[in-house]
């Protein structure tokens, strides 16, 4: 790999601030890594032509810095809009559709002085942590060509991991940033829900469960990306305060981590998970934090059938018009299908109900903040499955009940907006990767960002592991 693509996106940027990098020759080092190792893992689709974009980034050469991304290289999560490229969502409906507008978060790192070149594949809707469609296929593990990448941020994860891009965006409702995160060995953050607007169209107040965010290979870079994405927006409601992310550090002794493990036996986890995550734990001992472990602090049962109604209630209010035309409802895939008949049977006093429990574990998770600061979680429950499966169907021989369940271990921070933060964990013993999450208060992304940097300082696990 060409050495300045080694480098943080901060460090690219600065280099071109500076004179010393320019865009065009951070252009041709991209686009000759693609063109080396994209083939086989299918992360970046949709990639624009080689003249249009060197030519691009000549005009960025010959101009003053725009911003603190002037001149990076970045493919958008193929779920965000991009002027001028093709938005699939994964789905033959909208295959070859080109986007008129970007979407609200690509708008402003356009602004920072990106240069967008392609964007990164998703499962169809972004429903599933596995990343394949029937528009643009599959994309594998950059550790491993014949296993899943994770999901729904998977095309981003590989991205990074594999050098074809210093930062990515990424979106996250059921694990979407942290999944893909943790099984390529790189960072995913999931923000306080609130802190990046999504693009203000139709309902802005309801559906609570969804936010997009920065993905890296360091939390400084994770910081960098974000400062750029987050923001108030004033036509949306339950937008966070503007605040500016520095770049993380300080000593993090004294910190008081909760280890939530397997939820006292109620996660199904595969051999290796737990005993991983305890390292990273170590880690954390390690720069003078306590680590202590932490009983359920609420019911799984609870927390499942909240989630599961209000997931699919989002869901089918996104898809259900698909659904009810009769051309298009065979272009659904069965996943999407189950999730819109759930979400259309559930009557209004059955999504108070879910709201309310929401609201117990709100309230619960509040109390436990008061004691630690940061609880934390595996990014999965399983390693990474073949890339041929739709979604693990047991988990040491029990039963998952839904396409998703295996990722229930995310849903306690997803449920209630609170910032979550993947950290990779090491490699287990088939050589494959695997993370763990930081959740914090809400509100409290700083601080996550601080805890990260300083393990990232002690582990390097991107630099140490390269695929």
């Amino acid at each position: 790999m060409d050495a300045v693509l080694q480098k943080d996106a901060g460090a690219q940027a600065a280099l071109i601030a500076a004179g010393e990098l320019g865009v065009e020759e951070l252009m041709l080092a991209t686009l000759a890594r693609i063109e080396a190792v994209n083939g086989p893992v299918n992360a970046i689709i949709s990639l624009r032509g080689a003249d249009e974009l060197l030519a691009e980034a000549r005009a960025m050469d010959a101009a003053p810095v725009s911003g603190p991304l002037h001149g990076l290289p970045v493919a958008v999560k193929d779920l965000a809009d991009v002027v001028g490229l093709p938005t699939s969502q994964g789905s033959p409906l909208y295959a070859g559709q080109v986007a008129g507008e970007d979407s609200l978060h690509v708008a402003r790192m356009r602004a920072a002085g990106v240069i967008f070149i392609g964007k990164t594949n998703t499962p169809e809707f972004g429903l599933g942590s596995h990343t394949f469609n029937p528009v643009h296929g599959a994309t594998v593990n950059a550790y491993d060509n014949t296993v899943s990448a994770g999901g729904s941020s998977g095309g981003a994860a590989v991205a990074l991991a594999l050098g074809m891009l210093a930062i990515a965006d990424g979106s996250d409702m059921m694990g979407s940033l942290r999944n893909p995160a943790g099984w390529n060995n790189v960072y995913g953050f999931r923000p306080s829900w609130g802190r990046v607007p999504a693009r203000s169209e139709g309902d802005v107040y309801l559906h609570q469960l969804s936010t997009n965010g920065p993905m890296a290979r360091s939390p400084s870079d994770l910081a960098l990306l974000l400062n750029v994405m987050a923001g108030p927006d004033p036509r949306q409601p339950h937008g966070m305060a503007e605040e500016r992310f520095t770049r993380p550090g300080g000593d993090v002794a004294g910190k008081r981590i909760g280890w939530l493990g397997d939820w006292g036996g109620a996660y199904a986890m595969e051999k290796g998970i737990l005993g991983l995550s305890g390292a990273a734990l170590g880690v954390f001992e390690e720069l003078g934090c306590e680590v202590e472990p932490v009983k359920p602090p609420f019911s799984r049962e609870a927390l499942w059938e909240s989630w599961t109604s209000l997931r699919s209630w989002a869901v089918a209010c996104s898809l259900a018009p698909i659904m009810a035309d009769k051309k298009t409802r065979g272009q659904l895939k069965e996943d999407a299908i189950w999730e819109i008949e759930r979400g259309m049977a559930l009557s209004a006093m059955q999504v108070q109900a879910a709201s309310v429990i929401r609201s117990d574990w709100y309230r619960a998770a509040a109390d436990l903040f008061e004691q630690y600061d940061a609880l934390v979680l595996p990014t999965a429950q399983v390693w990474p499955f073949p890339v041929d499966w739709t979604a693990p169907r047991a988990i040491n021989g029990q039963a998952m009940d839904s396409y998703h369940r295996w990722m229930e271990v995310v849903i306690p921070a997803s449920l209630i907006g609170l910032p979550a933060l993947a950290i990779p964990a090491g490699f287990g013993e088939h050589g494959l990767p695997m993370g763990v999450q930081l959740i914090g208060r809400r509100g409290g992304d700083a601080d996550l960002l601080q805890l990260a940097e300083a393990y990232h300082q002690a582990t390097r696990w991107p630099e140490m592991r390269r695929p």
